[in-house]
């Protein structure tokens, strides 16, 4: 109770001394999101979903880059709400990054908590989505940065663009489908459907009127702006006898990459051009899930859900419409073909700064694990209970956020011994690992960088329980992807493939099935930063942590003052 009365003296303090942060640009751009409960039907059955202004997806936020936005967020729900600006590195603010108990305390039922959006680099797609518990299932919605005037796209400018959400519905409330995995252990249930723009598609009952259609004309080439918004499922995505070209992705552009499919990990999104170049008629759009484990047990969504893309004209379509190609689900050589193409613009106008020569190096191991439960009275396998984690730490959420324990000195919050390499090396990609590795220690511990350092991270999988992919988010940052791998890395062959010239900006990298993945960037943004697996289950259980970027010298190079109205602990 002192901790939580002493931040609140603090919160007060930093008012009276700083004027509260976010209301001291008077000319910045407003916007207003209630959260609230609005009743929606799919798969012919209706219940009530927590949504943005009553809408799902929620509203889109469009913006110039550069651009600085408040949104004012009034939660007018029951249940604890965060904002998230996905991919939006926040220059020296992360007070309204929004990730709960990270660097906000979350917006209670009936307060309101106005939000800083500070864009800089930023250039394309983006998303914001809810960060407390699984509410981010359906309070999520694009956001899509325009150039800045009298600059343009460095490709030829499309016709249209359109904001294409790819997610999963259950039929019952995600959070009581979470809890109840929670309670028992187990791998939490498998949604009902997948959605593309909040629809399943008429491939699902009581569907058909209401799947998404896009309208094209023949010959016009359009901006689909992809956002895998799912709590769990990377996606294969495709578009009958279309193929697309990727210019984009996280905020980035890209060299055009021209695929018959694409596979989007959950948190990333992709910026794609679609030529309407075929004959006149109705083509699928389809997306399904890419997945290592058996289809036939529930672990994941095996459907597919399903758009139409409609040329305008007079004639009469397919019956019935077919589906594109996509990839058997547990294809995993499909699953990182993007991945293997994708290179950045590394131009005069759009340079490629990658650290040359980091100075400091981490191996992070992510993976799966477990915990025994008496006379494995869990649901999880082998009667234990599923638990996640990074270098074998499986982090547990404070009840005060790091970052406002971190500004204001107050103890006991969270350690700062976070390894910089896993304390026990073995064959983590081997099929045969002993049982005694996968149990995890508990802890919240987080690793503290020095301002303007040059990190390089090795994102090490691991077949802990089962080998499978990890999309990892790192807030407040975008990284350079320099290389990657299936096995495991070897520090001195790997680093000679490295790609130092022209490598994809992104802030989510899946890392392979069975396999490795590095990044690198510049410690240039003061404050707390999360990381986390973008699998919602793999962060419940634990594959999270976070870097603490100390201030630099200078007053530009350090964490601007607190808001006033920061929502209390």
């Amino acid at each position: 109770m002192w901790l939580i009365m002493k931040v609140f003296l603090l919160q007060i303090l930093a008012f009276l001394l700083f004027g509260g942060g976010i209301y001291c640009q008077a000319s910045t751009r407003r916007l207003t999101f209630v959260v609230k409960e609005a009743s929606y039907t799919r798969l012919c059955s209706t219940k009530n979903i927590l949504t943005v202004n009553g809408q799902f997806p929620g509203p889109t936020i469009y913006a110039k880059k550069g651009e600085t936005i408040i949104v004012d967020v009034y939660n007018k729900g029951k249940e604890n709400i965060t904002i998230h600006w996905h991919g939006v590195s926040m220059p020296r603010y992360p007070w309204t990054d929004g990730p709960e108990y990270i660097t906000q305390c979350p917006i209670q039922p009936g307060s309101k908590f106005s939000q800083k959006i500070i864009l800089s680099f930023e250039e394309g797609t983006l998303w914001w989505h809810a960060h407390s518990d699984w509410t981010r299932n359906t309070i999520h919605g694009a956001i899509i940065v325009y150039p800045k005037n009298g600059t343009k796209y460095p490709f030829p400018k499309p016709n249209a663009e359109i904001p294409i959400i790819l997610g999963q519905w259950w039929k019952s409330d995600a959070n009581v489908v979470r809890d109840e995995a929670l309670a028992t252990g187990a791998d939490p249930n498998a949604s009902d459907s997948l959605l593309i723009n909040g629809q399943p598609g008429d491939l699902f009952p009581c569907s058909k009127s209401d799947t998404f259609k896009l309208t094209v004309d023949h010959g016009k080439t359009y901006l689909l702006r992809i956002i895998n918004a799912a709590l769990h499922e990377a996606l294969f995505f495709s578009i009958a006898k279309h193929k697309m070209t990727v210019v984009g992705t996280d905020g980035s552009y890209t060299k055009p990459l021209t695929r018959d499919y694409i596979t989007i990990y959950p948190g990333q999104t992709y910026d794609v051009l679609l030529e309407a170049n075929q004959h006149p008629d109705h083509y699928y759009m389809a997306a399904k899930t890419y997945s290592i484990a058996p289809a036939a047990r529930n672990f994941f969504d095996n459907t597919t859900t399903t758009a139409i893309v409609q040329y305008r004209g007079y004639y009469t379509p397919s019956s019935p419409l077919s589906l594109p190609y996509l990839p058997t689900y547990n294809d995993t050589n499909a699953s990182v073909q993007v991945m293997a193409g994708l290179r950045s613009l590394a131009d005069a106008e759009h340079p490629c700064n990658v650290p040359l020569s980091p100075s400091t190096k981490l191996i992070y191991t992510v993976g799966m694990n477990s915990y025994l439960c008496p006379n494995n009275s869990c649901a999880g396998p082998n009667g234990t209970r599923f638990s996640a984690s990074i270098n074998n730490i499986s982090f547990q959420f404070p009840t005060i956020d790091i970052l406002q324990a971190y500004y204001y000195n107050i103890s006991g919050v969270y350690g700062d011994k976070f390894p910089s390499v896993p304390e026990l090396v073995f064959d983590f990609t081997t099929d045969i690992i002993p049982l005694e590795y996968q149990t995890p220690k508990n802890g919240t511990e987080v690793r503290v960088l020095e301002y303007n350092s040059t990190v390089e991270i090795v994102f090490q999988g691991t077949n802990l329980i089962a080998g499978t992919h990890h999309p990892m988010h790192l807030h407040g940052y975008s990284f350079y992807v320099v290389g990657w791998g299936f096995g495991n890395f070897d520090k001195d062959k790997d680093p000679l493939h490295y790609n130092l010239v022209d490598p994809p900006l992104q802030s989510t990298i899946s890392v392979p099935t069975k396999g490795w993945a590095t990044i690198r960037f510049e410690a240039s943004n003061p404050g707390v930063w999360f990381m986390h697996c973008h699998v919602e289950r793999h962060q419940t259980w634990g594959m999270d942590t976070a870097f603490i970027v100390k201030n630099g010298k200078h007053p530009e190079a350090q964490v601007l003052p607190p808001p006033s109205d920061m929502p209390p602990c």
